[in-house]
């Protein structure tokens, strides 16, 4: 990365922050600019900061930043979007710490990703106004995986190269991709009926335009989830933590028999 400036105006999505000192708190956020970064922002945890209520999770916002010794302080802060809806319904707050979470999983303060940052604040708005968010998150996951270079194989089979056949198919995260029936049937690999395998290429290969239009079928989304769960933790040599809290909240939303949006 290049030498930056002194100081620095960033539109930064916040992902994460934690206590720091008696009033400060220390954010990680990812710039449109240069990235992932971590800021401090001094006085955020007092009661009359003015900078505190454009700091929260999920927040997109424009950020004065000016570098300290060892990290950059925040001098001023403007709400450009709070994606409201978010806060005001528990799914769709844990489906947007999904999104964060993933993303905070798998980048490192490595310099600007201009395109991750757009497919960042899209799918937050997404998750914020769509009726059915869900899709939107999967979509995300395919679309994340392909900026990161981590795209798996759907096409043919990724230990014999034959072309995948219009019959359910096995999947190895270890190999990155699909297999034949012929080579599926070894340790590790996971079925994937016909229907899902569809669907993953549909959202792999598709714009969200057409995305949008076509959902996703009920009987698809838990063969799906299961499957790319797999192979994100695969990558990330361990499992994420905003999966079993939404499974908690579906459990919460099917039992009350309230309005999931996610169908």
């Amino acid at each position: 990365m290049p030498e930056l400036p002194r100081s620095l105006r960033v539109e930064a999505v916040v992902l994460r922050h934690s206590d720091w000192g008696e009033a400060d708190r220390l954010l990680t956020v990812y710039t449109r600019e240069v990235g992932k970064l971590r800021v401090l922002a001094k006085g955020a945890r007092r009661m009359r900061s003015r900078k505190a209520g454009h700091l929260q999770p999920f927040t997109r916002s424009t950020l004065l930043l000016s570098r300290g010794r060892e990290i950059w302080i925040v001098t001023q802060a403007e709400t450009v979007d709070a994606y409201l809806p978010i806060g005001a319904d528990l799914l769709r707050t844990g489906y947007a710490a999904y999104v964060i979470e993933l993303l905070d999983r798998f980048t490192y303060e490595e310099g600007e990703n201009r395109l991750l940052y757009r497919l960042l604040v899209e799918t937050l708005s997404r998750v914020a106004h769509q009726p059915d968010p869900l899709v939107a998150v999967r979509y995300y996951d395919l679309q994340l995986l392909d900026l990161l270079g981590f795209r798996p194989e759907l096409s043919q089979c990724v230990q014999c190269g034959a072309l995948i056949q219009p019959q359910d198919q096995f999947f190895s995260a270890a190999q990155g991709g699909a297999l034949c029936p012929g080579c599926g049937v070894q340790a590790g690999a996971l079925p994937v009926s016909l229907p899902t395998l569809k669907y993953l290429r549909h959202l792999q290969r598709s714009t969200w335009a057409v995305v949008e239009k076509a959902g996703l079928p009920e009987g698809v989304r838990a063969e799906m989830e299961a499957l790319l769960g797999r192979y994100l933790s695969y990558l990330l040599e361990r499992g994420l933590n905003t999966p079993r809290f939404l499974r908690e909240v579906r459990h919460v939303y099917q039992s009350d028999g309230a309005d999931d949006p996610q169908g």
